[in-house]
């Protein structure tokens, strides 16, 4: 039995293969895998609404190749690394895509590395994929993200909040990647900014109760609790329970806590005393430009993961453009579209860039979320913003340094 299975993968692989170097008069299938289910699936919308806009403005002004579009498939990788990886085997072995834009969280991204895309040879780009782990996978140079890490998010975080005059917290973390690495560069960067971690604890998802977590992580006398979790699942959860009962009067969480769901469930007079980091936009002529652009359309340019959403997914057709359509340059095509020297590309600019690329010339996309400079490990600098809760959503503080 499972030799017959065996053979039945090498077969749907060996015809995704050759499904996989389209002609470039073709259509070109690329996969966006966004957790529309589960623990952020209230960032999925924005999330989708601007890789589908980046596809939309791709077709709009030439297309792929000669007479080409780009054909994007959305999957639902439900921030599951099970559910990630048979989408993106049915996407990749089945469907014959060409690329990968996501998964939306870290375990995913993990799991569809290891099981799925570096197997295959197919690039992945995610956008909101940020444990430290993603950075030491043997990927082949063909995982990368337009999202910091979150050993940058984790130490920018306590940086920011040691200024802000906090000196002593407990911190209650999610059981997975990315929770895992957010405590442990957040813990590292507070004490050596001076900072007491009084208690830290990692807590199961999902659970009806959390008292008796919250009750041993006050009992170190912080008043302010950081927590590394799911505005959707357990982060819900435990603000809830921790105000009922009293155990803590502040509140700081980073990107999987800027979730205004949460705001509208828990009420925004009950979350004045909650801080959180996310990504934004980087201040600049490629953040103004989507921004302009994204609003015209309906969209929402600050919205969680929206600006490195749309890079990754304008970066990977102009890797595709590059690349002439072939799976196997799509890796090196991707560096040089995105690194110095060459013409800059700013988002939007899909006829310029198509133009420059067919005449030869270098371009430099100087993106949404930034200048996307990939390091030897497919990571880029980046921006974090703080926010308080305003109204039924967030309003930034301060960029985080």
């Amino acid at each position: 039995m499972k030799k017959k299975i065996l053979a039945s993968l090498s077969v749907l692989a060996l015809g995704g293969a050759i499904a996989s170097a389209p002609a470039m008069a073709q259509n070109v299938k690329v996969a966006y895998l966004v957790a529309i289910t589960g623990p952020i699936a209230g960032m999925a919308p924005t999330m989708v609404q601007s890789m589908k806009f980046a596809a939309e403005q791709v077709n709009a002004q030439g297309g792929i190749g000669n007479g080409g579009k780009l054909d994007p498939q959305v999957y639902d990788s439900g921030c599951n690394p099970q559910l990630a990886t048979d989408a993106a085997t049915k996407a990749v072995n089945v469907n014959g895509v060409i690329g990968i834009v996501g998964p939306s969280c870290s375990g995913p991204v993990i799991a569809v590395a290891n099981s799925v895309s570096v197997p295959a040879g197919v690039l992945l780009i995610t956008s909101s994929g940020t444990s430290p782990k993603i950075s030491t996978l043997d990927d082949k140079d063909l995982v990368f993200r337009t999202v910091p890490s979150d050993d940058y998010q984790g130490r920018a975080l306590a940086r920011t909040i040691r200024a802000r005059g906090i000196d002593k917290v407990a911190i209650t973390y999610l059981n997975n990647d990315y929770g895992l690495g957010l405590a442990e560069a957040f813990t590292d960067e507070f004490k050596k900014q001076g900072g007491t971690v009084t208690a830290s604890r990692a807590h199961e998802d999902k659970k009806a109760s959390y008292r008796s977590d919250l009750a041993e992580l006050a009992k170190g006398g912080a008043d302010t609790l950081v927590v590394f979790a799911y505005g959707n699942s357990s982060g819900l959860t435990i603000l809830r329970q921790a105000i009922e009962n009293g155990f803590f009067k502040n509140f700081v969480g980073a990107d999987g806590m800027r979730d205004e769901g949460m705001v509208k469930t828990l009420g925004p007079d009950n979350l004045k005393t909650l801080l959180v980091s996310a990504p934004a936009g980087a201040t600049g002529t490629g953040f103004e430009k989507f921004s302009k652009d994204f609003k015209a359309a309906g969209g929402d340019p600050n919205g969680t993961f929206a600006a490195t959403s749309y890079d990754a997914a304008f970066l990977m057709a102009l890797a595709i453009e590059k690349a002439g359509g072939d799976k196997a340059k799509l890796p090196q095509a991707l560096r040089e579209v995105a690194t110095a020297p060459g013409e800059p590309i700013l988002p939007g600019e899909w006829a310029k860039a198509k133009k420059l690329i067919a005449e030869g010339k270098d371009i430099d996309y100087k993106g949404a979320a930034g200048d996307q400079e990939f390091d030897a490990h497919g990571d880029v600098p980046g921006d974090y913003v703080l926010y308080k809760v305003g109204g039924s959503g967030f309003a930034e503080i301060e960029r985080m340094k």
